[in-house]
């Protein structure tokens, strides 16, 4: 029977998954996020250990990647401000074990796929998918196709304008200061109110300032890509009522001008804790269907 190894790389854990053809997942492990070397060896060693000749395997991973497959350091980390793995090759190791085709994309374009093809993105055209939590990023797929240009999107870094009461924060982005990901991350929340944001009372200022800035980032992305679902994703949005803050944000600052309903278009995600796993399954699939 073939089989797919499945890896969604995140900065503190790595979650390892075993499909067989049908795409039905037949085994899980978690693995902590250490240093490279240690990491990626746990991870073969996972995978070996259950015997099985891969017919190909997905990384959904944590960036940023070179995904230039012409580039000699396609499959690397770059830029990365996760402490040693600057650089690391997450390819390499897979593809020398186990000798078989192995595909890599941001786990934000992995978990876009596999919404677009078996979750809030079924019977449409088009699908955004962001995730807001240690970090910010985002994928967007048009017809069964993720968006890729030089390199992959980096949504979670686009600049904003600055809430008028937020003007004193600086931003906690250590690369742009007060771009997306660095007002509204969860580094960024905490640092600000000492708190996760799904700790802070309902009524604090800090929930509605960051469905403010969400929601002009999801104005922007719907004038530039016009999704016809927006996925939001990340421990961020977790916190109760999150959702609904931000649809009334796009609601108000979009002032009628976008086709569609908001409270439809934005959705959390259908495919829960398994859309990261799922992701990588799509990114399996795609590099087996390439090397046939």
């Amino acid at each position: 029977m073939t089989h797919l190894g499945l890896v969604e790389a995140g900065g503190t854990k790595f979650v390892l998954g075993i499909a067989d053809g049908d795409g039905t997942i037949v085994a899980r492990h978690r693995i902590a996020t250490t240093e490279p070397e240690e990491t990626l060896g746990a991870c073969l060693d996972w995978f070996g250990a259950h015997g099985h000749g891969y017919a190909a395997i997905g990384l959904a991973s944590f960036g940023p990647l070179n995904l230039d497959r012409t580039d000699p350091g396609w499959g690397r980390v770059i830029r990365t401000t996760k402490q040693g793995w600057g650089g690391a090759d997450l390819v390499g190791p897979f593809a020398r074990k186990f000798e078989c085709p192995v595909g890599l994309e941001t786990d934000v374009n992995g978990a876009a796929l596999a919404e677009a093809r078996w979750g809030a993105g079924r019977g449409h055209n088009s699908l955004l998918y962001l995730t807001i939590g240690t970090g910010v990023g985002g994928g967007f797929v048009s017809d069964g196709r993720l968006l890729q240009g030089l390199t992959h999107p980096e949504m979670g870094h686009i600049p904003l304008p600055r809430h008028r009461t937020d003007l004193a924060f600086a931003g906690n982005c250590s690369f742009h200061g007060d771009c997306l990901e660095g007002l509204v991350a969860g580094p960024a929340v905490i640092a600000r109110w000492g708190a996760n944001l799904s700790e802070l009372p309902d009524r604090h200022p800090g929930k509605d300032m960051v469905a403010w800035y969400v929601g002009a980032a999801i104005v922007a992305f719907r004038a530039i890509l016009a999704p016809a679902r927006i996925v939001l994703g990340g421990g961020v949005m977790d916190t109760p009522g999150m959702v609904e803050r931000i649809v009334a944000k796009v609601r108000e600052r979009a002032g009628g001008y976008f086709a569609g309903d908001a409270a439809e278009i934005i959705v959390r995600p259908a495919l829960g804790s398994d859309s990261g796993l799922l992701g990588a399954l799509a990114v399996a699939r795609a590099v087996l269907d390439r090397s046939q």
